[in-house]
This record gives structure tokens, sequence and C-alpha cells, in this order.
């Protein structure tokens, strides 16, 4: 069955399918779902969409790709405020 949801000028059309999910992550989906006070079928579609349609710009590509070669881009000091500040501005 497809379902066609018409908002102003807009259809948007729903198939109605079936997946099989480990139980522990369907706990967890559900949980989430309430916390965000939406229906686990709009959660799960959201998340869905998000990691389909959302792709990173370049600078996000460049750190992950840095990231996972192994590249370092320095080490922040945490200790105090002032500390931390002057960590990040010598961060190449």
């Amino acid at each position: 069955m497809i379902l066609n949801i018409t908002d102003m000028e807009t259809v948007i059309e729903r198939k109605q399918t079936a997946f099989r999910l480990n139980l522990d992550l369907l706990k967890r989906l559900k949980q989430e779902a309430i916390k965000q006070n939406r229906s686990l079928n709009n959660f799960v579609e959201n998340v869905l969409m998000d990691v389909v349609y959302n792709e990173p710009n370049e600078d996000t590509k460049s750190a992950v790709k840095e990231a996972k070669t192994g590249g370092f881009a320095g080490t922040l000091d945490v200790k105090t405020l002032d500390a931390f500040v002057k960590s990040l501005n010598e961060i190449k």
C-alpha cells in the first residue's frame, strides 16, 4: 500500500514495509523516539533521512580523513580556561 500525504502542494509517497531488527536496537529506538516525543516510525524515518541525505561538507570530510589516517592536530590543555584557550590557539 502506498500512502500519499498532501501538505499544501507537496505530495509525499510512502510505502509500508517491514524490517527485522535486533531486539535491543528496537528497544533503544523506541526509547529515543519517546524522548523526542515522536512516533517510532517518524523517528526511524528521520534518522534514515539524515544518514542518506546529509552529506558532510569538505572541511568535515577532510577532518575525518585526517583522523582515519592518524593525523594529529594537537593537544588541548583543559586544566584551566586560560590554558584551554592558549592550547586552542596553538593548534595548527
